[in-house]
């Protein structure tokens, strides 16, 4: 059996705000650590039937940046959903809430630079 592992340090600031957060990745082809300003780990526990996660940012994430990141996970996470379940009418249900939101957000955005 094969194993894989992923390390994943975050360097803090003394109030405990991420100021950088690095990655590696075993079985990665990329030959050195990578910079991330965000991430988001989900982990599901079967036996209580819910979700771990650990949603972390840098100080320099900006808004828009957010926004893209939501915006690129929900796609995703549609993605992903249709390929375990087959479930092609609720991947798009979740791929026009994604634009929706995204939308949303740029419309925002306009209405705040006014």
């Amino acid at each position: 059996m094969n194993q894989s592992t992923i390390k994943i340090d975050i360097l803090l600031d003394p109030n405990k705000v991420p100021e950088q957060i690095n990655w590696v990745a075993s079985d990665s082809n990329a030959d050195m650590v990578q910079k991330a300003k965000a991430m988001c780990i989900a982990f599901w526990d079967g036996t209580d039937k819910t979700a771990m996660r650990i949603d972390l940012w840098t100080k320099d994430m900006m808004v828009d940046e957010m926004a893209d990141f939501y915006y690129q996970m929900f796609m995703s996470m549609a993605d992903t959903f249709k390929r375990a379940t087959q479930q092609q009418e609720i991947s798009d249900d979740m791929k026009k809430f994604a634009k929706t939101f995204f939308e949303k957000f740029r419309a925002s955005q306009i209405k705040e630079q006014q």
